[in-house]
């Protein structure tokens, strides 16, 4: 009986949810875009990118989502470009040297601080 009523009440929040779908107009999609992008470069630890394991993977994913994010914002809304590429200028330093160096730690103080102006 338990198990009747839980599947009931999943379905019926699921349908609720699926019917209600995205709110977010097309036009809004860009800032929610940056502003998430801004929320994964909030929770990033750039250190852990220099550990192994869950550590690191939590890490790069947060960074690889931030850039991904940036680049769709800036994409909907040219406003969020230095967004975009301060990230990607993050990344692609991350990628060519496995590490975060000065130009990089620049990089990602620009995207920090024009989130915060967000």
């Amino acid at each position: 009986m338990l198990v009747i009523g839980l599947l009931a009440g999943g379905g019926t929040v699921g349908a609720a949810w699926g019917l209600s779908g995205d709110s977010r107009t097309s036009a809004s999609a860009p800032a929610d875009d940056a502003r998430d992008a801004c929320r994964a470069l909030d929770r990033l630890d750039e250190a852990k990118l220099e550990t192994n394991g869950s550590e690191f993977d939590v890490s790069m994913h947060r960074l690889a989502g931030a850039s991904d994010l940036s680049a769709s914002a800036a994409a909907g809304d040219r406003q969020y470009k230095p967004l975009a590429e301060a990230v990607m200028q993050v990344m692609l330093g991350y990628e060519r040297i496995h590490d975060i160096d000065k130009e990089g730690k620049q990089s990602l103080q620009k995207a920090r601080g024009i989130c915060a102006g967000l």
